[in-house]
């Protein structure tokens, strides 16, 4: 909710300021608002489009340039680092991030650096490297970095995190579309597009659009009952996995004596 409230707030300020001429405006869709996981899912890939309405219907003779960033649920995790320890492998050191993207993907017109400065995009999380991971206390600012660098590094292999440089294709100045990757271990829940309109290292426009990750069939059973009747789900493991030990156990008994 803050960094959404952060966001509207941003995307106000050249008003604020009293800058009074029209902007332009983006009207974006996708090729599917909900993306639907299935056994048979190996992975998807989304098309953000849309559309850049300039005040009088005038292009101008630079048009700007667009971002799109798609962010996953935010997530609570806890980093563990190994160390060797007297020949034994051990946990030394650990951070906990509150609100970690389960998924991040931005495509630009351009890379970034060439779009904005390091302030602008920390405001509006612009790159991989621009995050706001909201870490927990007590780390120096060494371990931090190290740690944060671990954990985008790991979701980067996992293609849970990912840069497109060049991914947004505008037309005519006014059309523009881009293509972002789902990997087959997505993480369920809802996830927000957002498209950023930038001129002159500002962004002057912005549009979020809302996308749902969820399984369906027996996956989604599963994973439902897991979530809102752990304990249930639990015992009913429990017991399938005695059951089933039983059986092959009185099968090998029955074919071996």
């Amino acid at each position: 909710m803050r960094r959404a409230r952060a966001f509207f707030l941003a995307l106000l300020a050249p008003l604020a300021l009293g800058q009074a001429q029209p902007q332009p405006r983006l009207v974006p869709d996708v090729s599917q608002d909900q993306v639907e996981i299935r056994y048979s899912f190996s992975g998807a890939e989304l098309l953000l489009f849309g559309a850049i309405l300039y005040p009088g219907g005038q292009t101008p003779r630079r048009p700007p340039d667009v971002a799109v960033v798609l962010k996953g649920p935010l997530e609570r995790i806890v980093l563990r680092e190994k160390e060797k320890v007297a020949g034994i492998w051990m946990n030394v050191e650990r951070v906990r991030f509150r609100s970690a993207p389960a998924f991040y993907a931005v495509a630009s017109s351009r890379p970034l650096r060439s779009l904005v400065n390091e302030r602008i995009a920390a405001i509006y999380e612009l790159g991989l490297d621009n995050l706001q991971l909201s870490p927990g206390g007590g780390v120096s600012a060494d371990v931090l970095r190290r740690f944060e660098a671990g954990l985008i590094d790991l979701r980067r292999r996992n293609q849970l995190y990912a840069e497109y440089p060049g991914g947004v294709v505008i037309r005519q100045g006014v059309l523009y579309r881009a293509r972002i990757a789902i990997p087959a271990r997505v993480p369920v829940g809802t996830y927000t597009a957002e498209t950023f309109l930038i001129s002159d290292g500002r962004v002057i426009a912005g549009a979020v659009r809302e996308i749902r990750i969820e399984k369906l069939g027996f996956e989604g059973f599963v994973a439902n009952a897991a979530e809102h009747w752990s304990l249930t789900y639990g015992i009913v493991c429990v017991a399938l996995s005695l059951l089933l030990g039983w059986a092959a156990s009185a099968l090998f008994q029955r074919r071996y004596t």
